[in-house]
């Protein structure tokens, strides 16, 4: 599981990458720089997701040692 969430938040930070690149910083609010913009959001949501996911499969963890 951890491998896997390690993916996905490469992946994620791959895409808020890719989406940095697509803004126009001139004109930040217009055309495609808007769904860069909601990309970058969206991706950024997604790995916070996943560290707390992670997180709390780490803690359970600690939970089940101790019982």
């Amino acid at each position: 599981m951890k491998l896997f969430t390690n993916i996905l938040v490469v992946l994620a930070i791959g895409l808020i990458i890719f989406n940095i690149s697509l803004l126009d910083f001139k004109h930040p609010l217009e055309g495609n720089s808007m769904i860069a913009f909601i990309g970058i959001a969206a991706s950024f949501c997604a790995v916070l997701i996943l560290l707390i996911f992670r997180m709390s499969k780490s803690i359970e963890e600690k939970m089940n040692d101790k019982f």
